[in-house]
């Protein structure tokens, strides 16, 4: 199989079925080819080994699929356990560059957690902190999405940044960037309730309502009626 974007591109075209499916959900300006989302999903981890050269070249596509695909991609080998470091950092690095072309919080969720979250695990999260002050709700939604990877993987300790960032962000009424803040507070709380706890009883009162029913989500009963009033 040729490894390169023409030919995922031809992959796609292949599984569209324009004006029957619409991905309503999609919120960007670029094109809609109509590619069911679980063919979008099986053609780019087919196409997992590709160049990052050709990877870009999807990010630079208009259409929606063609760039979900390629952050597909990143994220498909940024899973590999044995991936060397120096590909790891050279798909991270891909992903901030790039970020001008996500415009949708789909990409993000997809790629943020295993390509960001994952590089940053044992280094300095400075870069997560410069994306959560961007004026670009989906650069903030990449902030505090990457550190679900800390929250499933990592340790107690490396929850302090995901927290200082969740802090950082509570005041945001865009959804976009609301509900991610509670989704990444609900998987700290599996890992460190009593973190979470304190969080919270610092700020339920003044959270975004959607953002605290994440939150508590997986919080006793009790617990969870007494912070949601």
């Amino acid at each position: 199989m040729e490894l390169t974007a023409a030919a995922l591109m031809t992959r796609l075209r292949d599984h569209a079925r324009p004006g029957e499916v619409m991905h309503k959900h999609y919120p960007g300006e670029g094109d809609v080819l109509g590619v069911p989302m679980r063919s979008t999903f099986d053609t780019a981890k087919a196409f997992t080994a590709l160049p990052l050269a050709e990877v870009e070249r999807l990010l630079d596509e208009p259409s929606y699929e063609a760039r979900l695909s390629g952050f597909c991609v990143l994220d498909f080998q940024a899973r590999r356990a044995k991936l060397p470091d120096k590909d790891r950092r050279a798909a991270y690095e891909l992903y901030l560059r790039r970020h001008d072309a996500i415009d949708s919080w789909d990409m993000v969720d997809r790629a943020a957690p295993h390509v960001i979250g994952r590089y940053l695990l044992d280094r300095p999260r400075d870069p997560l902190f410069q994306l959560a002050r961007s004026g670009e709700p989906l650069r903030r939604r990449t902030a505090i999405t990457a550190p679900l990877y800390f929250a499933r993987f990592g340790t107690a300790a490396d929850l302090t940044d995901l927290f200082a960032i969740a802090e950082l962000l509570l005041g945001e009424h865009d959804p976009v960037v609301s509900k991610p803040v509670g989704i990444a507070l609900k998987y700290a709380g599996v890992l460190d309730e009593a973190t979470l706890r304190i969080f919270l009883d610092k700020h339920a009162a003044t959270m975004q309502r959607p953002a605290l029913r994440y939150a508590v989500e997986k919080l006793d009963p009790a617990v969870r009626r007494a912070y949601l009033g």
